[in-house]
């Protein structure tokens, strides 16, 4: 039995050149960065080359911070519960504008701060899943202190216009933060082009590795520290630097965003996918869930009439295929999937859909056996739905 990873978006291997990288600062160069001796002052070399990999990776400029945090979630909760202490409680800014299909620690830091006593309002997405950036433009108002919006969907795929809703957002003087936790790597990223104020990233979405992100602060933003502690990080983030995890990190996004490798994505890795996709569209009655244009080159989100997510998960993953229902920090929530209920899907539709994601390392041969697998598992679990079998004659095809 071949074993196939389809499930990149919730995390991905690490890049064995990214590996070999880590490997000295475990037991060889383990000093901590912030003493003075030797021992410490030794890590400092590969800590600059990892930071100077980040500013390019983006194309931050100079006098902008990037700052090394555990995760994106910490640095989403960073940038939110700032605003909040800046601009809401020592200021006169009461609103945040975000979307509805956002990751859980964008919806779940602003579920907190309503109870604070912020106004949050969550625009919805269009038919194909993405924000228009005029929708923003109408929402904002004197009181707003920030927008946050997803560069690109965890679950669709969709790339949403984070330059026009930059550019809105600089004309009305309101802070802009995207998080581009599933675009790099994927699609350019450029910070400078796009009129970001914040933005936030995990290495472990780009072949680098768990347990360590970044929180990209343009020069002027301001930024209250959720950790307080040590001066490390500029006074920005306290505790003690993971500095193998930061090293992969700097490395792993060198490999992700170089033109070399953003050319395979769109070429390679996008005609796998199209390939996979196109084999599960022969089904009667599957769909791609906002549609096949603008969305990065790895990510489909196939809705599949008569089979639950959960039960498809369950076949393929006795066949060794890996893939997913949606967003891995919300896998333990069986509700139907918020991304679909915001398309308007109707209840049955809403617990249909299974997301394929893959990576520069996955290979025909897998997409070839992995097809083989998806299909006769719809076969089979169509054929024991009881929605499915009570739908009218045209569904009913063998399928």
């Amino acid at each position: 039995m071949m074993e196939v990873y389809l499930d990149n978006n919730a995390t991905t291997m690490v890049d064995p050149k990214v590996y070999e990288e880590m490997k000295p600062f475990f037991c060889d160069k383990y000093g901590n960065p912030n003493s003075l001796h030797k021992f410490g002052a030794g890590t400092h070399p590969k800590m600059v080359e990892a930071l100077d990999f980040l500013y390019e990776g983006i194309n931050a400029a100079d006098e902008d911070d990037i700052i090394i945090t555990g995760n994106a979630c910490e640095s989403i909760n960073t940038v939110l519960k700032s605003v909040w202490i800046d601009k809401i409680l020592n200021g006169d800014k009461k609103h945040i504008i975000t979307t509805e299909v956002e990751h859980p620690a964008v919806t779940a830091t602003c579920k907190f701060l309503e109870t604070q006593g912020v106004a949050v309002t969550y625009l919805p997405v269009n038919e194909e899943g993405i924000l228009e950036a005029e929708t923003v433009k109408e929402f904002i108002k004197e009181e707003t202190a920030l927008v946050t919006v997803m560069w690109a969907n965890n679950e669709t795929g969709k790339v949403f216009p984070i330059k026009e809703i930059g550019t809105i957002c600089k004309a009305a003087g309101v802070a802009f933060h995207s998080d581009a936790t599933q675009a790099i790597g994927k699609v350019p990223v450029d910070v400078q082009d796009c009129n970001i104020n914040y933005l936030t990233f995990s290495a472990h979405k780009f072949h680098g590795p768990k347990g360590v992100g970044g929180l990209y602060v343009k020069k002027g933003s301001e930024l209250t520290p959720l950790i307080h502690g040590g001066e490390q990080m500029g006074g920005k983030r306290a505790g003690t630097v993971d500095v193998a995890s930061m090293v992969g990190m700097g490395w792993a996004m060198h490999l992700a965003t170089s033109t070399m490798a953003l050319a395979y994505e769109k070429n390679h890795v996008s005609k796998l996918r199209d390939k996979l996709e196109n084999a599960i569209l022969e089904l009667p009655e599957t769909i791609v869930i906002g549609g096949k244009e603008n969305r990065t080159p790895n990510t489909t989100l196939i809705s599949i009439r008569g089979v639950e997510g959960e039960s498809m998960l369950w076949d393929l993953n006795q066949k060794g295929v890996g893939a997913s229902t949606g967003s891995a920090c919300a896998s333990e929530d069986l509700e139907a999937n918020p991304v679909m209920n915001a398309f308007g899907s109707d209840s049955e539709l809403a617990h249909t859909g299974v997301r394929f994601s893959l990576s520069r390392f996955n290979t025909e041969e897998q997409i070839d056996y992995a097809i083989e697998v998806i299909k006769s598992a719809i076969v089979r679990l169509r054929a024991i739905s009881s929605s499915y079998a009570y739908a009218p004659e045209s569904h009913n095809s063998g399928l």
